[in-house]
């Protein structure tokens, strides 16, 4: 039976509040100390781990103290300062290329409206959304495989489009959640809903899931 507006509304608000009681602290793992450290996180964390890029930007962000920095490194230079986040030329390229425009075209300030971020060389609606959601308090929701898979299981959308799906969630939880709710599921699928070995009977969505696993 097609679940119906209402009870979706009622049932992801109930899926928030449980989320909600049980990770209060969810937040993003990335370190950063400004907009700009966070803007060149972000693009370090594709396809790697927050635990490593933090790792990481621990002695960058010592070396490279500045959008200026980056702007006007030698690229070889810095690919090999981020070599063990994988994909380093191409993010070497993407962090140095975006920073160059920053200072050059917005005299050091990382845009704050998705339609400027998405302009950057390696930035894309997640990294956008990271960026406006978590420093410049802007509601927007953050789409990665956390979010693809839960959303999924819990009914809430059949694609695994990240676009559709950020719109989607958006019509579905309330916009004061948006930023708050990419966290808490990381942290849930980190800890409980597991890609290969769900542990369904632990779970506190367990009466909500209609892909629980009796």
């Amino acid at each position: 039976m097609r679940e119906s507006k209402a009870h979706k509304l009622k049932r992801a608000n109930d899926i928030v509040t449980l989320l909600n009681n049980e990770y209060p602290n969810s937040k993003c793992s990335l370190h950063y100390k400004s907009v700009h450290e966070l803007l060149v996180a972000t693009i370090l964390s594709a396809q790697c781990t927050d635990h490593r890029v933090n790792m990481v930007t621990k002695d960058l962000f010592e070396k490279y103290t500045s959008p200026n920095d980056f702007a006007y490194v030698n690229v070889s230079e810095l690919a090999k300062d981020i070599h063990s986040c994988g994909y380093h030329n191409q993010k070497a390229r993407s962090i140095q290329g975006t920073s160059l425009i920053i200072v050059e075209n917005y005299n050091g300030i990382v845009p704050s409206t998705m339609e400027e971020l998405i302009m950057l060389p390696g930035v894309g609606r997640k990294t956008a959304n990271c960026v406006l959601g978590e420093y410049y308090k802007v509601p927007s929701m953050v789409i990665d495989t956390h979010m693809v898979r839960i959303m999924g299981l819990l009914g809430f959308t059949k694609t695994k489009d990240p676009k559709k799906i950020e719109l989607e969630m958006m019509s579905i939880f309330h916009e004061k959640y948006w930023v708050k709710l990419t966290h808490m599921v990381i942290d849930h699928g980190r800890a409980v809903c597991i890609a290969r070995r769900p542990q369904c009977d632990s779970c506190i969505l367990n009466e909500l899931c209609p892909s629980v696993i009796n």
